[in-house]
């Protein structure tokens, strides 16, 4: 299969990829690694876990060692999902954080101890290998540790936010943040050295332990020691108590093709609800870059992030299910909301009556993974062990103080979660491609420009991936990029679209890496592509 029309180009100076063996990540060491792999005689997770592991060291402003991952792969018969997201330490409870910072908190602290939970990023790596993977767990590991021990010149796009990052006081008033990252007393320069010495003797004591030392053992301890001393919750229980969950993905119909997520409690279902609803109008009828086609795929995305900031939170905790906001009918009446003419601000449904790093492998055999590991905002909670490059995210930053929220913090819980892979299948379950767009709430919306820039216009992933993005925010504020057609821009102000036209290479407008399958990838292999705002590439043999 190869639908797309390879003419259709945007600013950039890349071109589409093909090669039988895939690996499309935001830095070329670490696409690279996971094209080692599967030169060794690994397979496409192998090649997503080295990567992944070597990401952890190149780009420690978005990802770390104390991060949490979700995946979607196709292991060449059967589509899986792996939830690793992190869990609340035993001792949290809305009264613990009240007792702490006050009655009027509404949330946990987005920095400091009290902002994580259990990281989830180095157990789905072991899941992911133990279960699927064919090379020896210590090999998928050398690349980052000699990445870690030699060191890597910073590219740019990763510079230019670690510069950003030492200027957050709250960031560099953590204790070991500074030793850490920030060794010279600044960010590293783009073209600098910079190593992380840390995180190679962890990633030892990972690979010899098969992941023990992590999980209850003398790195645990470490960080149970460092959290008792700095007033924090977690304990060496915590994490030997953690497991990774295999899930069962959801998914929505769309032209034709099968759009597949990771089930709450993150927020891939506003992905899908938005496609759902937006599949009943005939966008393919529009100019690609017209203001009406972006106004409906504007709308459509509102009204499925209404739904998910009311509805979504851990499975157990929520009102409502996946399956009733999919559900056909209530797609229908959400859709007839929209209107052509103008930008409205809409509230939840009623369905009961009716922050990151992403990367993508596959290979000859068919195996497709999509996966996607965060720290949440920029360098998470702050919290870092130097004498183990260890850094840890702030995702319970996202829970509620609220008990009448489905996502209010509990004991073990998890909380609600913006990352999110993507995969994409045909009507008979075939799969077709494998990929993300990172970026907080950017993933979704990223997800379903992209997918409709393949789908409905025949655009390659690499023009999908170059095109023009918008971003909602809130209300009827938008933020669009400075790319855009100047006559969109002005027609969408004039449906009542509150904007702000700016250029960011790496938050605003999300990060993405494609893997689309043309054949038998044995014979014709893949097409892939890799996001310009990042400093990566995609790889191929």
């Amino acid at each position: 299969m190869n639908p797309f029309d390879y003419r259709a180009g945007y600013g950039s100076q890349r071109l589409p990829l093909f090669a039988r063996n895939v690996v499309a990540t935001s830095h070329p060491l670490a696409a690279q690694a996971g094209l080692r792999m599967l030169a060794a005689g690994g397979n496409a997770v192998d090649a997503a876990v080295a990567t992944a592991a070597v990401m952890t060291i190149v780009e420690p402003c978005s990802n770390g060692l104390g991060s949490d991952a979700f995946c979607i792969l196709w292991d060449g018969q059967a589509l899986h999902g792996l939830n690793a997201s992190g869990r609340a330490p035993q001792a949290w409870t809305p009264e613990y954080f009240h007792r702490k910072y006050g009655r009027d908190t509404i949330s946990p602290p987005a920095r400091g101890w009290d902002s994580v939970t259990v990281p989830g990023a180095v157990a789905s790596w072991l899941a992911l290998s133990e279960r699927f993977g064919k090379l020896p767990f210590g090999d998928l590991l050398a690349p980052a540790i000699e990445v870690a021990e030699r060191g890597y010149a910073v590219p740019v796009v990763v510079g230019q936010k670690w510069a950003a990052a030492a200027q957050v006081e709250a960031l560099v008033a953590q204790p070991g943040f500074t030793e850490a990252f920030l060794p010279q007393g600044r960010a590293p320069r783009v073209g600098e050295l910079f190593k992380l010495p840390g995180a190679a003797r962890a990633l030892h004591a990972i690979a010899a332990t098969r992941g023990a030392a992590f999980y209850g053992g003398e790195i645990a301890e470490a960080l149970a020691r460092q959290a008792r001393a700095q007033g924090g919750a977690l304990t060496v229980q915590d994490f030997a108590a953690y497991r990774p969950e295999w899930v069962t993905p959801i998914a929505q119909a769309y032209r034709g093709q099968v759009l597949h997520e990771i089930p709450p409690n993150g927020q891939g279902l506003a992905a899908l609800l938005a496609a759902g609803i937006l599949a009943h109008f005939d966008v393919a009828a529009l100019p690609v870059d017209g203001v009406a086609s972006q106004h409906l795929q504007i709308e459509a995305m509102k009204l499925a992030f209404a739904d998910v900031y009311r509805y979504v939170a851990e499975p157990g905790s929520m009102e409502v299910s996946a399956e009733q906001l999919l559900a056909d009918d209530y797609l229908a009446v959400r859709a007839r909301l929209i209107d052509p003419k103008r930008a409205q601000d809409f509230g939840a449904g009623n369905p009961v009556k009716g922050g990151t790093i992403y990367l993508t492998a596959a290979d000859e055999t068919g195996m497709m993974v999509s996966f996607i590991q965060s720290n949440y905002m920029g360098f998470g909670s702050g919290v870092v062990l130097p004498d183990w490059g260890l850094s840890l995210q702030n995702r319970g930053h996202a829970f509620s103080l609220d008990t009448r929220s489905p996502n209010v913090v509990a004991p073990g819980k998890r909380p609600f979660h913006t990352i999110i892979p993507a995969f994409l299948s045909d009507a008979d379950g075939a799969p077709r491609m494998s990929f993300g767009v990172m970026g907080a709430n950017m993933q979704p919306q990223g997800h379903l420009q992209t997918l409709v820039r393949m789908v409905d216009y025949g655009q390659d992933p690499q023009a999908a991936c170059d095109a023009p993005r918008w971003r909602y925010n809130a209300g009827l504020e938008i933020n669009v990029e400075a790319g855009m057609d100047l006559a969109t821009v002005q027609g969408l102000a004039a449906l009542g679209h509150r904007m702000e036209v700016i250029q960011d290479s790496y938050q605003d407008f999300g990060a993405g890496q494609f893997i689309w399958r043309l054949g038998d990838p044995a014979v014709e292999g893949y097409v892939a592509a890799s996001d310009p705002r990042r400093d990566g590439q995609a790889v191929g043999w």
